[in-house]
């Protein structure tokens, strides 16, 4: 089936010329004069390319532009003449493949005509090879609750100037998430920074994202220039924004409104463009109404929120994780394992994974050092995925045996679980729990738990 051109230009002999050439090649060509002549022609079908005079009767052929790339797909090249080229370099800006200037030869024409479908068709094999494999970006998922996310993702990615609120449980990969967003936007070539924002004190943290003037404190003995400047032209992820204090949230959200910043100790107001993608395993309502998040900044961060699913919603994506997993490890620890015991298979599946993806590469990382042989059996997983099975469904995930349990034996075997799950963080410890960062530190107190 050839491919269907369509031709806007109020030049007749142009559109005269050109037609009569594409036409000896094979293209179907659909002409029109105006901006008006070529909305009626696309009521019908849908062209595999387009070529687009920039000045038209009755607009800018920039117009049609936008609707063609924005919501059809359809790869543009702008014509232009000499007096506009700065037109079609802006056109390229907002998704346009290529232009040419008149008075162009029809060879030029072909030539660039051919390569813009040539690249589409292969941009469009590979989303579709991405699509089909569960692969994007290095963010794998085929399940409906991912594909749904991975598709809302590569819709607001271009949008370089809007921030990103990322929510899920720990372990979801949202800075896997973050990431991808970065490298589908037109900043990919720019720096891509990420800061944990519990990892340091509020005076530190305000240092590492502003930077700091020389003589600011103590130990400030040079200028240091902060994450925010680091970032300039690129993505500042902030992980765990929840943790950051009431005074850090006040500034990150004069910086968001319009992109200035003070160096700590500095008194000159300076800029710096960067996009701000968040993430938070908190619900920050919650945090809102318990007055230890500022409700203006909380709203200025979820103008794109995403939320990524726990494990446990898309089970399907648990084979297709594991596979990726085992090669990984493979590789990083020179084996040569071929696949998992359908067993295993039936036990990853039936797991609930409170750790999310990130407890489930930890579980394939110790299978595989385990494992000498070409195949990952049962005696290579942890306790917990083994006795997974044994559970019944019906009753829930906890039983009481014949001779009764110990209620606070259970208490501190969970308290210590989730303090092992967290890596000793009180407060994701809490959330595991459902229990306040007091109520932890008080029953630490009470089974004599060092902190």
């Amino acid at each position: 089936m050839s491919e269907r051109i369509l031709l806007v230009d109020d030049d007749d002999l142009i559109r005269t010329v050109v037609a009569e050439r594409l036409k000896r090649r094979g293209y179907e060509v659909c002409t029109a004069r105006s901006l008006a002549e070529a909305r009626a022609s696309l009521k019908g079908t849908q062209p595999d390319a387009a070529l687009l005079d920039i000045r038209l009767p009755d607009g800018d052929g920039t117009e049609l532009l936008e609707e063609l790339t924005g919501e059809g797909d359809v790869p543009c090249v702008m014509i232009t003449a000499h007096a506009t080229i700065e037109s079609a370099v802006e056109a390229l800006k907002k998704g346009a493949e290529d232009y040419l200037e008149k008075p162009f030869s029809l060879d030029r024409l072909e030539a660039t005509l051919a390569a813009t479908l040539e690249r589409t068709k292969l941009r469009r094999e590979v989303r579709a090879l991405r699509k089909a494999s569960g692969v994007r970006g290095g963010v794998i998922g085929a399940s409906p609750a991912m594909r749904e996310v991975l598709d809302l993702v590569e819709r607001v990615a271009p949008a370089e100037t809007a921030t990103v609120l990322l929510l899920g449980e720990t372990g979801t990969g949202k800075g896997v998430m973050a990431r991808l967003i970065h490298d589908l936007s037109p900043r990919a070539e720019r720096p891509f920074v990420s800061v944990t924002c519990s990892a340091l004190a509020e005076t530190l943290m305000e240092s590492e994202l502003f930077g700091h003037e020389k003589g600011a404190f103590t130990d400030a003995r040079t200028l240091k220039r902060g994450l925010v400047e680091v970032a300039a032209g690129g993505t500042l992820f902030l992980d765990e924004i929840g943790e950051l204090s009431l005074g850090l949230q006040s500034k990150l959200l004069g910086f968001i409104e319009d992109r200035t910043f003070r160096r700590v100790g500095g008194t000159d107001d300076l800029k710096a463009d960067v996009r701000v993608i968040a993430a938070t395993n908190r619900r920050l309502e919650d945090e809102v109404a318990a007055g230890r998040f500022r409700q203006d900044l909380f709203y200025r961060l979820r103008v794109l929120p995403i939320e990524l699913p726990p494990l446990r919603h898309r089970r399907s994506d648990v084979p297709l994780l594991a596979e990726t997993f085992v090669q990984r490890f493979n590789q990083e620890f020179g084996k040569r394992i071929d696949g998992l015991d359908p067993e295993v298979l039936a036990l990853l599946d039936a797991y609930p994974w409170p750790g999310n993806v990130r407890e489930l590469s930890n579980v394939l990382e110790r299978a595989v050092l385990l494992t000498e042989g070409s195949e990952i059996g049962v005696e290579a997983l942890p306790p917990e995925v083994r006795g997974a099975a044994e559970k019944d469904e019906n009753l829930g995930p906890y039983t009481l045996g014949p001779s009764g349990i110990d209620l606070e034996e259970l208490e501190r075997e969970l308290l210590m679980e989730a303090l092992r799950r967290s890596e000793g963080n009180r407060t994701e410890a809490g959330r595991l729990l459902g229990l306040s960062r007091h109520q932890i530190r008080n029953r630490l107190k009470k089974y004599g738990v060092e902190p």
